[in-house]
Order: structure tokens, then sequence, then C-alpha cells
């Protein structure tokens, strides 16, 4: 049997790839294991899964002064220590490396260890995890034809990012059943994330009774953060998150407004829904969602409003423009290079497996 290793950690976004990855590779005939941090989000996710999974020291690498800083690299090195006794144990034919500060000292290990190494980067340039573990790697898959230019020419594919294929099988009726609204005029989905954003929220219903004169919508706006005295609109439904119900919502949206999170927007892609992004400000990021949306803008893959120029008249301009373009929008999309991303990596993983083997 082939087996291989996943790894990556320290949000969810290092970890829902992996997963997607997951019926695939027990398709393909794969005994999977994963390697992560003791008590990371990944672990509860992953053991989820059925999946076996073993806890490694972790460490996180700063480019900014911290007193952890002096510290951390003991754990690093304890990290690799562990990773390398699993390698050694486990012998996988190949590891997949979603990122996150746990995957560094698995990565380099394998590298030792001489097994084939696939990283894959969600963003517009590599986090400082990934760029450390790029030397050990065979590939390096990305999302953006920008980060290329950023990665080793004869290591990079363009490959999008793994979603989960139940999203692709959502069921519009049940959506219907679900949120109570009557379909009769189109639907609007807002994502604000799983902890949601003020600003989005308080813009989206500065200019309720307008929207609702063109759309149905249905709002996840984030933990806390529901507005009770809006219970009674006709034709609006707000929820804190969603989960299992979310491929349901998908299939009854006809367009997106969300903030622009690498694996969300890919999964607006896959789907092709056509996406108002409203990135998160540069200064309460990296600013790497301000480039993930400049880019899905420059493909022709979604619109673009910065949370700077956010307001209720800006957003409905901007929602306005989006709908009367909803076509060009979804026909971009449909001639999308990264619209099979699951075959592109487990391709890879395939092909570098059997080079092991032989």
């Amino acid at each position: 049997m082939k087996r291989i290793v996943l790894t990556g950690g320290g949000t969810a976004g290092h970890v829902t790839p992996n997963i997607a990855l997951l019926p695939k590779l027990r398709e393909l005939g794969y005994d999977v294991h994963y390697i992560g941090s003791y008590n990371g989000i990944e672990k509860t996710l992953i053991e989820a899964c059925g999946v076996p999974y073993y806890g490694i020291s972790s460490g996180k690498l700063r480019r900014y002064f911290d007193l952890k800083n002096f510290s951390d690299p003991f754990k690093v090195l304890k990290g690799f220590s562990e990773a390398s006794k699993l390698l050694k144990k486990l012998k996988p034919d190949v590891v997949f490396s979603k990122g996150g500060f746990v995957s560094v000292p698995v990565v380099i290990a394998a590298k030792q260890h001489r097994i084939p190494v696939i990283i894959h980067e969600s963003d517009m340039t590599p986090g400082l995890a990934n760029k450390l573990s790029i030397p050990a790697a065979s590939k390096v898959c990305c999302n953006f034809p920008e980060t290329m230019n950023h990665l080793p020419k004869e290591k990079a594919v363009l490959s999008g990012s793994p979603i989960r294929q139940e999203l692709l099988s959502g069921d519009r009726k049940k959506a219907l059943q679900f949120t109570g609204l009557t379909g009769e005029k189109p639907v609007l989905l807002i994502i604000g994330g799983s902890l949601g954003s003020v600003v989005v929220n308080e813009a989206v219903r500065s200019i309720l009774p307008k929207l609702l004169k063109k759309f149905e919508i249905i709002h996840l706006c984030g933990k806390g953060k529901l507005d009770h005295t809006l219970t009674a609109m006709n034709g609006y439904v707000q929820y804190e998150y969603i989960s299992d119900e979310l491929k349901d919502l998908f299939a009854l949206s006809d367009i997106v407004i969300s903030r622009a999170g690498a694996n969300s927007i890919c999964e607006f892609l896959a789907l092709r829904k056509p996406a108002l992004l409203i990135p998160l400000s540069a200064a309460a990021s990296r600013g790497d969602q301000i480039l993930n949306a400049r880019s899905f803008e420059k493909q022709g893959y979604a619109a673009v409003l910065e949370e700077e120029q956010l307001n209720g008249d800006t957003l409905y301009e901007a929602l306005s423009a989006l709908w009367e373009n909803r076509d060009s929008y979804v026909n971009a999309m449909a001639t999308s290079p990264m619209g099979n991303s699951i075959e592109t990596i487990t391709g890879l993983l395939e092909e570098l497996a059997a080079q092991k083997k032989s």
C-alpha cells in the first residue's frame, strides 16, 4: 500500500485543503497519516476524519522581537527530532505540506530521509514557514499566477487550492427549506468568516431595504453578531455560522460578498460564484487578502471593494455592477486553469511516489 503523510496547522486554512484531498487519496489507495502540533486546531479537525494523528513540538518563528524567540527555537529542534522519528517509523512514499510553522520540521526531516515533498502555498507571496520549507520541496503548488514569480521555476505549479468536493453537491431545494426564502429573487450570500466582520455587517445592514428590493439575502454574520431587530424582515435571514448546510446555501446563491481569504475565493472559483471581495485592510493584516483579491479581479473572477472605501453607497454601487456583469465573471471562471486542483495535486503526488518506489 502507498503511504502519505500530510502536515500543516495553526489555522483552519492550513488544514481544510488537506481534508479536501482525503477522498481522492483514499480512492487512489493511500494509507494516510497526519503530523501536526500537540493541541492545535488541526488535531480536532483531522481526528474527526478518522486519520491517524501524531503531535510534535511546534514553535513560532517571528520576524519581530519577542521573549519567546529565545525559547521557541528549542521547540522547533524538538519538533524536528520527533518528526524525524515518526517519518522513520511510518516510511511514507510522499509528504504533502499545507504550511504553518508545525510543517517546517516535518518537511526538513522528510528531505533528510529522502522522502519527496509537495508544498502548497495559498497566498500571493509565501509566508515565512513555507519560505523555510521550499528548499526541501520537490514541487510547490500555488493559487495565483503572480506567486510563480516568487518560487523556483523548476518547482512551481499553478494548481489552485483543493476544495471540499461536497461543496459541489449542494441542493437548492434544501436551502430554500432551511432558510425559508422563496427563491423568487436572486439570492445574495454574505460571508464574513467564522468571526464575522463588523464593518461589512454594518455596511450591509445600512442598505438592507434597498438591497431587498433586488435580492433575497443570506447573511453569515459571525459569532455574537446577529441583529435581532432585523429578524422580521422578509427576504433576509442571518446566521452566526453555518457548517453542514453551507453547500446548500452556495447552491441557492447567485452572487457573494466575502472577505478574500485564499481558500474561500478558490471555493467561489470552483463553484463559479461571482463575488464582491472586501479584503482585510493592510492595517489589520500582512496585506495578503488585498493581493489575493486584486489577482482574482485581474483574472476576471471577482470584483473588489477596499475596506477603506466601504460604506452603504459604495457597497450598493459595486454590488449592482457585479450583478449586471455576472455572466462575464462566470465565463472567466469556467475557463480557469485552476478548476481541477485535486486532480493536479494528486497527479503530482502519484508521480513522486512512483519515482521513490522505483
